[in-house]
């Protein structure tokens, strides 16, 4: 959405409110978590996040759709208080890399390690290239311009020296020629794939190599909230994760039923495809779970029919019977309207080694929550690249004690030296978390 709208073994005992703060405390030790709040308390608002947090939504703990009432409740973003700046764990500090951008999205890191942002009011790539004494960028230019609602950025060949960098429009995927160390395309666009599905709503389009570097992967979100495909085209290949081959020919539907999978990923450790995803609105506040999870080929997810499973949505009773029983549940659930973007996987070297190979993941802010959630970079914790469902509330402080939103995240990327970076539509800006270990 545009700013202004839009295996883990480990032991779980539920939180009680007022042991919140106990829980986070101390130092947090992520090799072996103890503390999960579950169950009803699990569902929150930003006065809840807290970093070093860790939830487990499931979905025995969902509600009855309409439970509360659906509601509009965007934000208007504010400029970014004097005293405001954005919390993280204890042993973690976190940097302003980059300001007065437009509208900073999805980041991407070169093999080379600069750091590519999309800038999708402007329709231009963005590149930034090392980090001074004050920890801001050494160079800053356009890689090109031109470009329609930009978002997702992907190198091909994977490896060191790719020869390519594609970049998704809205309605397109196209490359420009590439080689390390470029700071302005040295060529004209080639299209790979010259029609997407566009218009309406979810323009966000994401792009993925398989490990192997045979398949494309393209996510394409719905054009509504819950409108049927049966009797409205317009939602012909949407909501779902399509794939080409690198040279743009369409071989297949990978997975359906996904009503936005902004953020696609592959999983170092397993080769297997992850998105993340905002799901449907107005069934109440704590409906329907956003989520992350791994993508299984031919995997259906449910939208718009049903959701977590056999859930029907109330709003399309009766339709497809025949799907009931085939509808996956994602491996985590996130806070329901948290609008999780762009997530990647933590192969840097920086952070302790409890967190090679887990996610970190953006999550935007609601706009049809009664009580504002969202607002934060949340953490996966991965064991041998799976979940048990769990995630933690990681980077938080994007809204003020009174309600006001001044920053949302959007893109996130590991830099050559291990720190995550953050992209903030909100307050126009890069934020840079490194780990000090005080």
């Amino acid at each position: 959405m545009r700013k202004h709208l839009m295996r883990v073994a480990m032991p779980m005992t539920v939180v009680s409110a007022g042991a919140l703060l106990c829980a986070v405390a101390a130092k947090p030790d992520y090799s072996d978590v103890k503390n999960v709040v579950t169950g009803n308390q699990a569902f929150h608002s930003f006065k809840e996040e807290q970093p070093g947090l860790f939830r487990k939504i499931t979905v025995a703990d969902l509600p009855k759709p309409y439970a509360t009432q659906g509601v509009s409740n965007s934000p208007t973003v504010v400029p970014r208080p004097a005293d405001a700046w954005p919390k993280a764990p204890q042993g973690f500090k976190v940097e302003l890399y980059a300001e007065n951008l437009s509208e900073p999205r999805e980041l991407r890191t070169a093999p080379n390690g600069d750091l590519f942002v999309a800038d999708s009011t402007k329709g231009q790539i963005e590149v930034f290239r090392g980090i001074t004494g004050d920890g801001k960028p050494q160079q800053h230019s356009v890689f090109t311009s031109h470009l329609r609602d930009n978002f997702g950025i992907a190198f091909y060949p994977l490896g060191k020296n790719p020869k390519w960098m594609y970049v998704a429009n809205t309605n397109s995927v196209v490359r420009f020629p590439y080689k390390n160390g470029d700071l302005e395309a040295s060529g004209e666009p080639e299209t790979i794939i010259a029609e997407l599905p566009a218009g309406g709503g979810h323009w966000t389009r994401d792009l993925a190599f398989s490990p192997d570097g045979s398949k494309l992967y393209v996510s394409v979100g719905s054009a509504s909230n819950v409108d049927d495909p049966d009797t409205h085209p317009k939602e012909k290949n949407r909501a779902d994760i399509l794939e080409f081959t690198p040279d743009g020919k369409f071989v297949q539907i990978y997975a359906s039923g996904i009503r936005n999978p902004v953020g696609i990923a592959i999983n170092p450790t397993t080769g297997q495809l992850w998105c993340s995803t905002n799901e449907r609105d107005m069934l109440g506040d704590n409906l329907v779970p956003d989520y992350i999870t791994s993508v299984k080929e031919g995997g259906f997810y449910g939208w718009p029919w049903y959701y977590m499973g056999d859930h029907q949505d109330p709003r399309l009773e009766g339709k497809h019977p025949e799907l009931k029983g085939k509808v996956l549940v994602p491996d985590v659930l996130l806070q329901p309207h948290n609008a999780s973007l762009q997530l990647i996987f933590y192969e840097g070297k920086q952070f302790p080694k409890q967190y090679l190979g887990d996610i970190f993941a953006a999550e935007h802010g609601s706009w049809n929550k009664a009580a504002r959630a969202g607002y934060e970079v949340v953490r996966v914790p991965l064991r041998d690249g799976k979940s048990e469902g769990v995630h933690e509330d990681f980077i938080t402080g994007f809204v003020t004690a009174g309600g006001e939103v001044w920053g949302r995240p959007v893109g996130i990327a590991v830099a050559s030296d291990g720190s995550l970076m953050i992209s903030d539509d909100g307050s126009n800006s890069i934020w840079r978390v490194t780990y000090t270990g005080k």
